[in-house]
């Protein structure tokens, strides 16, 4: 073996390690079982120990939680929704919320940095002028457009997390829209679990479809209608504007 081709071998494990990582983590975290714990009934039949610990340890479980949630978004594994419940319900809604999208907006950054390294250049090579085209569109309302699918879950979280990184969004982009973005259906999430102690004493399941609801998904569609102004405005500014006018 040459020099140069154990270069270049050591060169593509290091490019792959981040995502080898990852998908390492995800298939340990069901091969372990861990599943079967990321569950409602988990933080019911263990609610007064839980709140019992937390109250006595409140900063180490607030770093834990904050912990917990980073490693189950930057691996994409299942229950998010419940952390996000468990957060309301140990930490209050306040607390609760802020600590779900520094741990949500942290994961994503990882998973981000980490796709957009070992697969991000390889990509585009490969798509050519067709994805280049894609990208120069998309990052011209890249905020707008990110801020939306922050906003309103219209696809799936992970797959949010890793489309940005093949077509060239800015990190601070990425960060800041997803930051704020998730903002709002957190803290809805974490109000709802914020009450689940009342809902566990009563016998009841928790009604999760409150978040369909009009006085509370209205004012998140009215949030993502709003990102959405400056796309339109420059999609209307775009097609009135004279050949000769500069763009």
């Amino acid at each position: 073996m040459t020099d140069a081709s154990s270069a270049d071998r050591k060169g593509l494990v290091r490019r792959f390690l981040p995502l080898i990582l990852l998908a390492s983590g995800l298939i340990a975290f069901f091969a372990l079982g861990l599943d079967r714990y990321v569950t409602l009934d988990t933080l019911r039949d263990n609610r007064e120990a839980l709140t019992a610990w937390v109250a006595e340890n409140w900063l180490l479980a607030a770093l834990l939680y904050v912990g917990a949630y980073i490693a189950m978004v930057a691996f994409s594994l299942p229950g998010a929704l419940v952390a996000t419940l468990s957060g309301g319900f140990l930490f209050g809604v306040l607390l609760g919320g802020i600590l779900t999208v520094i741990g949500a907006t942290i994961g994503a950054t990882l998973i981000f940095l980490a796709a957009k390294t070992a697969l991000g250049d390889a990509l585009r090579v490969r798509a050519g002028p067709g994805l280049r085209r894609i990208e120069e569109g998309f990052s011209k309302n890249a905020f707008s457009y990110l801020l939306v699918l922050r906003l309103v879950p219209l696809f799936p979280f992970f797959l949010v997390n890793l489309a940005p990184a093949f077509l060239g969004v800015p990190i601070l982009t990425y960060v800041v829209t997803t930051f704020f973005g998730i903002m709002p259906g957190t803290f809805v999430f974490a109000s709802l679990g914020d009450g689940l102690g009342a809902v566990f004493e009563a016998g009841r399941d928790p009604d999760l479809g409150l978040i369909f609801e009009p006085r509370i998904i209205g004012p998140i569609l009215g949030l993502a209608a709003l990102a959405l102004v400056p796309v339109i405005y420059r999609r209307f500014a775009d097609k009135n504007r004279f050949p000769d006018e500069p763009s």
